[in-house]
């Protein structure tokens, strides 16, 4: 009995070790005046840097709290990526790429930007800008004219050279009016061999059709995306 106990008690502080340890991974940062928030795990094997949708507002607060856009795919998954032994930065519409790719690399390359949605707009307005991430995934993207916006990737960058090695996630049957499937292959084909898709189908489809809890937001497949992402190398 007295071993058993005592196997049950290690069992009990290793738990409370462990969730101790989780509780600190999330910490407030300030890049280029704008806070973001970072997980970072003992001993990263890379880094990736999270760019949610939406307006891109996440109302970062102390200790790493996040007010605003909780429910976007990137955000409700960012422990995820933790457990997947990468350190990661959630970043704020207004934080700068450069800066933030800057920050990743010295924690740990390589350094993998993650893009959903309207913050896939905002991704390629940073590459545009001067910001040179390892490689870059996009998820339900605003790619081509063929997706449904003008504002899209490929007449963002005007031209493949800056693109990185990129992996497009897209859901089959994603029903946002910016973000049609149409618009996958135009991309693949504009970016020479520098891009790959990985279609997703099936999960729950509710509510607005551009919002988090529908195909575009790949409700019920977070398990998959970060799979896929988490992955990605650029090779």
């Amino acid at each position: 009995m007295l071993r058993l106990s005592a196997h049950l008690t290690s069992i009990v502080v290793a738990i409370l070790l462990a969730s101790a340890a989780g509780a600190w991974a999330q910490e407030t940062v300030s890049i280029g005046g704008s806070n973001a928030v970072l997980l970072r795990p003992a001993s990263p094997r890379a880094s990736v840097i999270l760019m949610p949708g939406g307006d891109g507002k996440l109302g970062v607060g102390a200790n790493g709290e996040i007010s605003s856009l909780r429910g976007n795919q990137l955000v409700r998954t960012r422990h995820a990526y933790l457990k997947n032994n990468l350190a990661v930065l959630v970043i704020d519409a207004g934080t700068n790429l450069d800066a933030a790719v800057r920050h990743m690399a010295a924690i740990k390359r390589p350094v993998t930007v993650i893009a959903t949605s309207r913050g896939t707009q905002r991704a390629a307005y940073g590459i545009a800008q001067g910001a040179k991430p390892d490689a870059l995934v996009l998820t339900a993207g605003f790619l081509t004219d063929e997706s449904g916006s003008r504002e899209n990737v490929k007449n963002i960058l005007g031209s493949p050279a800056a693109l990185p090695p990129t992996l497009v996630i897209h859901h089959r049957r994603d029903a946002c009016r910016h973000t049609l499937p149409g618009g996958v292959e135009p991309f693949i084909r504009w970016a020479g061999g520098k891009a790959r898709a990985a279609w997703l189908d099936g999960g729950a489809n509710t509510g607005n059709p551009c919002q988090a809890r529908a195909y575009h937001g790949f409700n019920g497949l977070d398990g998959r995306v970060v799979s896929l992402a988490a992955g990605f190398r650029g090779k």
